[in-house]
This record gives C-alpha cells, structure tokens and sequence, in this order.
C-alpha cells in the first residue's frame, strides 16, 4: 500500500494518509494512456481548414461556347477545377477530428497516470485548502511551502472561484475540480496537489 505524509498549508506534516493500492498502485499501461492523450489532443483541434467545391465557387451558371464548331475543347462551366478559380478537388473541408473511447480504457489510462506519479513522488497531499480572499500571494506562498512551485496542479473537491482566480496568474499552474481531471492535465503537469476531500472523492469514482 501506497503511504504519503499528510501536509498543512505551511507545509508541515501533521499525519500519513494511505492510498489505494487498485488507483495509486496498478499496472502502468502505456498504451491506454496514449490513446486518451491522442483522443484529448484530438477533441481540441478546431478543424477549419475549408476550400469550396465546383458546386460552391461563385459563377459559370452558363456553358461557355458552343459544344462544337469554335476548335476549343469543349466545356460546361467556368467553374470547373482545371480552370482558374475553379473548385478545388477533394480539398479540405470543416471537420471533427475527436473520437470516443471506452469508458474503462480512459478509467485505466487514469490510474496508470496516478500511480506512475505515486512511483515518481509527484503527489502531495494537502490537509484543506480555502482562502479568504482571491489573492496570488498568498497562494504562491503555499505552493512554496509545499516545494512544488513548477507546473503545479491543483486538485480541488469542487469548483472555488478565490482559488481558481488566486492561481491563475501563476506561470504553468493549474487547478482542476475532481470533475474535470484528465489524463493529458496530469501527465503535463509536474507536481500534483490533492486536497484531502478531493482525493477521498476520485478513490470513490474510480473504486
């Protein structure tokens, strides 16, 4: 079983907490976890590259010239691909790049990423987090304290508006409600901050 020290926002610690050895300790799959990082990466492209077909230029309503008798080739529109300003042939259009998973391949890529960072001592695990007020000091003061001031992410049992807006004008700092973690955010990151509660609630989920 996987154990850590349990810290303050002063960065003293005040106990051991275990984690579970099914989410904190399993078998790294790092097939699984390239696949849901593809499919993240994915779900973000915008796919705007556009062109328009023959049927979409503008124009060439009309033929031309005559069929026969002029000594040109023939032709039916001025819109055609191998004219100028004619449409392009299989060009790119608007697109959805994203594609779906199983839902136990993206619950397996997760835990590996959990516990790869368990091995790695890449987790802490912070007691309770709350602020007064939504001042970037005060966090910068405790993201120091627990020496983890470098890509550091935050995970919160439920959105907090002071935090939120108290780190996000710290460089490469992330915080993430329990909801909204994922596979790519972890691995990205560097240091990874649990709050007590947050912790309990994903050891609940992916139970």
């Amino acid at each position: 079983m996987v154990k850590l020290s349990l810290h303050d926002i002063k960065g003293k610690e005040i106990g051991e907490i275990s984690l579970k050895d099914n989410i904190f300790n399993t078998k790294i799959n790092k097939y699984l976890v390239h696949q849901v990082v593809k499919r993240y990466l994915a779900g973000k492209r915008r796919g705007t590259a556009s062109t328009k077909n023959r049927s979409e230029v503008r124009g060439g309503g009309a033929k031309p010239w005559r069929q026969k008798g002029t000594g040109r080739a023939r032709a039916g529109t001025i819109r055609s691909p191998i004219w100028v300003g004619g449409g392009i042939v299989f060009g790119p259009t608007p697109r959805d790049y994203s594609f779906s998973l199983p839902k136990k391949m993206k619950t397996a890529a997760l835990k590996s990423v959990l516990s790869n960072k368990a091995k790695n001592n890449e987790i802490i695990i912070l007691e309770k987090l709350s602020l007064e007020k939504n001042k970037t000091k005060k966090m910068v003061e405790i993201l120091e304290n627990l020496k983890a001031f470098k890509k550091p992410l935050v995970i919160i049992g439920k959105e907090d508006k002071k935090i939120e807006q108290a780190i996000r004008n710290i460089k490469d700092a992330m915080v993430l409600p329990v909801s909204k973690i994922n596979s790519y955010d972890l691995l990205n990151q560097g240091k990874i901050i649990f709050t007590k509660e947050a912790l309990k609630q994903i050891e609940e989920v992916l139970a």
